[in-house]
């Protein structure tokens, strides 16, 4: 049995612990937040890929309780005429069907499945170093605390601390776009309100997105394009309606219901810097790899976040569970992944700045993305990676 140190309490890092747990290794999650590892309350989409991967974690359950399913998407112009409708992923499997909820609740959930079945959890233990030698690795925490074992996993996501250490030249960057999150229970009733469907708009001034919850509420996005991100200070600083009346007069160029939506917004805009981790970053360093946001961030252009760090979860547990030692684990683990992260982190990259040109390769000139029959063959715990 290996014994592996997760750092990172969020969605990759408990969903690797599930999924370690489930494959017969022993796992324990350190969590800088002294209670639960918050965001700043955005919501998401889990695509059907993402729910394939919770299937196998045996956690459909877990998050099914929360959220609501999705299963049509529309498509509007900047003259709010539809220009293509079509169910979303696998729709016909209510297990695999989209799902939106806010990204607090799936982590939420996710520690819940962890807690019942037992996997430690500590909070309040933010990592001061690693290290990592020949016979196993050590977290040192700020508290002069430590923890050894075989191998541990950097689950802290955008900023990871662990990657500083696996990677000490790779820096995020941004990836050309300004996002910002908003809910009301107000907005003007639309054809957006067609149950369990997600409008897309495509508009002159902002990528915007909406759908309505089964009570009532609107959960929407907008993207703009800017030059250079918002700086932590202008975050921090902003009016509790600075954004929403920024964002509603670029909404208003289009003929669409993005800015009547927008301004029936009464509580605060949330807003972050669409962000992404370069393709080639180095995942491994000793008895160390990164996963999840920390390994390989994207900007959420194309909404698979969330789902890449379930799959990461599995095929990573799966690899450790079939491999014949660590180190073949780790590099099969790498081979199966990397094309697969980077090829989305590019494709989502080139939304986000408006290239339409086809996608580079993948860093080492690696195969482009496996196609779904062959993700979801990854994914099943069934069958073996080696």
């Amino acid at each position: 049995m290996t014994r592996l140190l997760v750092i990172g309490g969020g969605i990759a890092g408990t969903a690797a612990a599930l999924a370690l747990d489930r494959a017969g290794q022993e796992a324990a999650v350190y969590e800088a937040h002294p209670d639960s590892a918050e965001d700043i309350g955005a919501f998401l989409t889990l695509a059907s890929n993402g729910m394939r991967a919770l299937a196998q974690l045996d956690a459909t359950s877990a998050v099914t309780a929360v959220g609501f399913p999705l299963t049509v998407m529309r498509l509007l112009d900047a003259e709010g005429g539809q220009v293509a409708r079509a169910p979303l992923g696998e729709s016909d499997d209510p297990a695999l069907r989209y799902r939106c909820l806010r990204r607090g609740e799936l982590g939420a959930a996710l520690r819940s499945e962890a807690a019942r079945r037992g996997i430690e959890v500590i909070h309040g233990a933010r990592l001061a170093s690693v290290d990592s030698g020949p016979e196993g690795v050590t977290a040192h925490f700020t508290d002069g605390s430590s923890a050894s074992g075989d191998l541990l996993l950097g689950a802290d996501g955008l900023n990871s601390t662990v990657r500083r250490a696996t990677a000490p030249t790779a820096r995020p960057r941004y990836a050309g776009q300004h996002v910002f999150y908003g809910y009301t229970t107000t907005a003007p009733k639309t054809d957006a309100d067609e149950p369990a469907c997600i409008t897309m708009i495509r508009g002159g001034a902002a990528a915007f997105g909406c759908t309505t919850s089964p009570d009532g509420e609107t959960y929407w996005f907008a993207r703009v394009c800017a030059d250079t991100p918002l700086s932590t200070d202008e975050i921090a600083s902003a009016t509790p309606g600075q954004w929403r009346d920024l964002l509603v007069p670029l909404l208003r160029e289009d003929a669409t219901p993005a800015a009547d939506i927008v301004a029936a917004t009464t509580a605060p805009v949330l807003v972050t810097n669409a962000t992404e981790i370069p393709n080639g970053t180095p995942w491994r360093r000793g008895r160390t790899l990164l996963v999840g946001d920390a390994a390989h961030a994207a900007s959420p252009a194309t909404g698979q976040g969330a789902s890449m760090a379930l799959e990461d979860a599995v095929i990573l547990a799966k690899c450790l569970r079939d491999a014949p030692d660590t180190e073949s684990a780790l590099t099969r683990y790498e081979t199966l992944r990397r094309p697969r992260v980077e090829h989305n982190t590019t494709v989502s990259g080139n939304i986000s700045r408006g290239v339409h040109a086809s996608p580079p390769r993948t860093s080492g000139n690696q195969a482009p993305p496996r196609p779904d029959a062959e993700i979801a063959r990854q994914l099943d715990w069934a069958t073996a990676l080696w």
